[in-house]
């Protein structure tokens, strides 16, 4: 883990015997396992917060890449001579109100016989009244 060898470790345990004795060793191996364990995380912990920040900055590199190219493109419709895309007067301006007038109709109703009434006939050619 650390380029230890199988010697390294030996010596490491012989040492550890001699200081804390075979009765504190067994809680102190348990220590040192938590320890071991809280500092990969730790780690791991870290490690995932970088990479995580390196995604943000690697997506607001490609935004402005993106906010560039549009400006660019802005520019480019602006150089020519017949197009003015004057932006910001039509987002002010408000749309005009277009009067209206209604429309004036005569409207004649015919009036209908009823029945009391009888009805306007003209006499053919060959009827007489």
């Amino acid at each position: 883990m650390f380029g230890l060898g199988f010697m390294e470790i030996v010596l490491i345990l012989i040492v550890a015997i001699l200081f804390l004795g075979p009765d504190k060793l067994p809680k102190a191996m348990v220590e040192i396992a938590k320890f071991i364990k809280s500092f990969k995380k730790g780690v791991h912990d870290a490690k995932s917060v970088i990479d995580e920040e390196l995604k943000i900055a690697d997506l607001k590199e490609e935004m402005m890449s993106s906010q560039r190219a549009l400006e660019s493109a802005t520019d480019d419709l602006r150089g020519f001579k017949n197009i003015d895309l004057g932006l910001n007067e039509i987002l002010e301006e408000k749309p005009k109100a277009i009067p209206i007038e209604p429309k004036r109709e005569n409207i004649t109703f015919e009036k209908k016989p009823t029945i009391l009434e009888e009805p306007k006939t003209t006499p053919t050619l060959g009827e007489s009244k």
